[in-house]
């Protein structure tokens, strides 16, 4: 089995920072990948990069490919030949997936469609690959691979930003690849902070999640399904009692207040919080914390008919 210097692959020193590989491994995507390159083995050297960028660009595999490197050196230097070499220490057990790794938005217009999917839309990876980092191994000496299910690619998460009114009814979002590609994503609704949309198949192979983050909106505060809001309520209906208008997320509606409400009063109005996302049926409560406006520029008799009434309670 051939050893595989990533390093040079991707044209980086053993020292190159997170960037520096990026960086190298997006220049050479673009020059080798075989929708731009038709030269005779491109494809191959594409596959070859991407296999490198998928070891470098990760912390753990680099780790141990260099610890492996530095033995592997060492065997060389000694004389020993590829046959004879231990392998049995570096090889990884079959199975498993491979941790989310999170792009930039930036990245995923960069990476995708075609333009660098790390490791994935273009076949397998060598058997040095396999050996070290999954889905390889030996059974009987070297050269002799066992039957293995094929390491896939990592899957990607990308965070999308939506308002709470998307957040309510539901949405659907249209993301456009470098090649071209299309693909409409679902929203469903309930979505909250957090919640993961799962686009399978769409990230070179791997699955694309979409994490989601709900904007803050202006008028409601949300806690779990449910919703909190403030209106204002005049002095005179706060005290005699009376009704005001509320704009609901979905329709406007008269709440009645109840005579002698204080400021700061909640009332809750059943079922006209957010869709619970497992079952949008149901839903949470909207709850209307009153706010009472205190008039303002009143006239001398307004004035006057307010004294009146204070003497009254004093009095009375």
């Amino acid at each position: 089995m051939d050893y595989k210097d990533y390093y040079s692959i991707l044209g980086v020193a053993k020292t190159a920072s997170d960037d520096e590989i990026k960086s190298a491994y997006r220049k050479l995507a673009r020059k080798y990948h075989p929708d731009v390159n038709k030269d005779p083995g491109a494809e191959d050297k594409f596959k070859e990069i991407n296999e490198a960028y998928q070891v470098l660009s990760d912390k753990e595999k680099r780790q141990k490919y260099d610890q492996f490197g530095s033995e592997w050196q060492s065997y060389q230097s000694s004389g020993g030949r590829p046959g004879g070499f231990d392998w049995g220490p570096w090889q990884q057990s079959p199975g498993g997936r491979s941790q989310y790794r999170t792009v930039s938005p930036e990245e995923f217009s960069e990476m995708f469609g075609g333009r660098g999917q790390a490791g994935g839309g273009m076949g397998g990876f060598s058997d040095f690959f396999e050996t070290l980092f999954g889905s390889g191994g030996f059974s009987g000496g070297f050269g002799q691979q066992a039957s293995q299910p094929q390491t896939r690619a990592r899957d990607v998460e990308y965070e999308l930003d939506i308002s709470l009114r998307e957040a309510f009814a539901g949405t659907k979002r249209t993301l456009q690849f470098e090649d071209g590609r299309k693909i409409e994503a679902t929203i469903p609704p309930g979505v909250k902070t957090g919640s993961k949309v799962r686009l399978s198949g769409q990230a070179g192979g791997a699955d694309l999640f979409l994490k989601i983050k709900v904007l803050p909106d202006p008028i409601y505060k949300r806690k779990g399904d449910d919703l909190y809001m403030d209106v204002k309520v005049d002095l005179y209906t706060a005290i005699l009692g009376g009704e005001v208008g509320v704009n609901t997320m979905t329709k406007a509606i008269r709440l009645t207040i109840p005579e002698g409400t204080d400021s700061g009063k909640t009332l809750r109005l059943k079922g006209l919080g957010m869709p619970n996302l497992k079952n949008p049926k149901q839903a949470g409560d909207l709850y209307v914390r009153v706010q009472i406006e205190v008039p303002k520029h009143l006239t001398s008799a307004e004035k006057d008919k307010l004294r009146d009434l204070q003497h009254m309670r004093r009095v009375g």
